[in-house]
């Protein structure tokens, strides 16, 4: 067996294997952003990955930043996200939540009483905001006050307790793709002049903080947090992402943590600027990388010592069966990207095992 289908020790779990499945928005929440009983279904046909992390859930009602999200900051949405946490552990796997706050990727009508995005400083992004009244451009954000940053770290730490009443096996801070931790680490959005902004290590700040308080609700060996050095989505760039995130990796290395998960490169770009092997040395601990891996990439990856898991993203979508596909080199079904966001369940639920489809066997892609 080769070791991307191998049980592998993360922390004190044992995962089935090393295939994670990536966070991704689907937008299929039910209102007040409670988890909807669709989402159990699809989280539950995919629970054989060695890890599925759950889409950006919001951790509170000012880090919402897109329409039919599912939110980690109520009663209800923790009743909703029960039921998800049940179907994946009924196929005997683990799931971990993914702590969000958009920040500035958001909109008045996203907010309550419509008030203004919040972000480390009031630097509008290029680009549309995804609404319930359709696309509408980015406005300038609100820049945070100093006294108003724990205030933020605590909707984390609150998310954090809710995710545990929810019956997750852990955390995934999303500091990644250009959203509120994502923009305080990148200099490009990030031009505050207190403790927050200005060097490395004071627009680190923030991140650790939030580690820290939420690891007053979890051991760090059950917190991950997810990076994208060179990630330009959301309109967001650096000036030097090896340097700033090899430091923050080194940082982090400090902490001990479940996991640091990675972007690796540009969505929207094929060859990497960041030397992702040396930014995995520098974190030191178990290290996920993702962003366009098929089969042999991914066991590839293992072998050469790049990366202990590899995320699957879109492949995931069509395949709930993915894990044994893999295996047993069997063809991949594509998606349709016309269902990825919203809707019923067409493209969500109803694409079939590969058992169901009584596929033959294929060389692998």
């Amino acid at each position: 067996m080769h070791e991307l289908f191998a049980p592998f020790m993360l922390s004190d779990m044992l995962l089935g294997n090393r295939i994670v499945m990536a966070p991704m928005t689907r937008n299929r929440a039910a209102p007040e952003g409670v988890p909807s009983p669709l989402m159990s279904i699809h989280y539950g046909q995919r629970g054989d990955a060695g890890l599925v992390i759950s889409e950006s859930a919001p951790v509170s009602a000012q880090g919402v930043g897109y329409p039919g999200t599912p939110g980690i900051y109520t009663e209800e949405q923790a009743q909703g996200w029960r039921k998800v946490t049940d179907a994946v552990h009924a196929k005997g796997g683990h799931i971990f939540a993914q702590l969000q706050h958009c920040g500035r990727i958001s909109h008045p009508s996203l907010q309550v009483d419509e008030e203004m995005p919040v972000a480390p400083s009031a630097i509008k992004p290029e680009g549309l905001a995804v609404t319930y009244g359709g696309m509408q451009p980015f406005v300038t954000p609100r820049e945070l006050a100093t006294a108003e940053i724990p205030q933020v770290v605590d909707q984390f730490k609150r998310a954090a307790a809710v995710a545990k009443a929810a019956g997750f096996d852990g955390v995934e801070i999303h500091a990644a793709n250009g959203y509120l931790i994502d923009q305080f680490l990148r200099n490009g959005s990030n031009q505050r002049g207190d403790r927050y902004g200005g060097s490395p290590a004071k627009r680190l700040t923030f991140l650790l903080e939030i580690v820290a308080a939420v690891s007053e609700i979890w051991p760090k060996g059950r917190i991950g947090v997810r990076f994208s050095p060179e990630n330009r989505f959301n309109d967001m760039h650096d000036s030097d992402p090896a340097a700033h995130f090899g430091y923050y990796a080194q940082e982090l290395s400090k902490l001990h943590l479940a996991y640091l998960h990675v972007l690796e490169g540009d969505m929207s770009a094929t060859v990497p600027a960041v030397d992702y092997r040396e930014l995995r040395r520098r974190f030191g601990g178990t290290y996920i990388a993702n962003n366009g891996y098929d089969k042999a990439r991914a066991m590839a990856a293992i072998e050469q010592g790049s990366a202990d898991l590899i995320a699957f993203g879109k492949p995931f979508i069509a395949n709930p069966d993915l894990v044994t596909r893999l295996r047993r080199d069997l063809p991949l079904a594509s998606s349709d990207p016309a269902t990825f966001y919203g809707g019923d369940e067409r493209g969500y639920t109803d694409y079939p095992s590969a058992s169901e489809q009584s596929l033959p066997t294929m060389a692998a892609a």
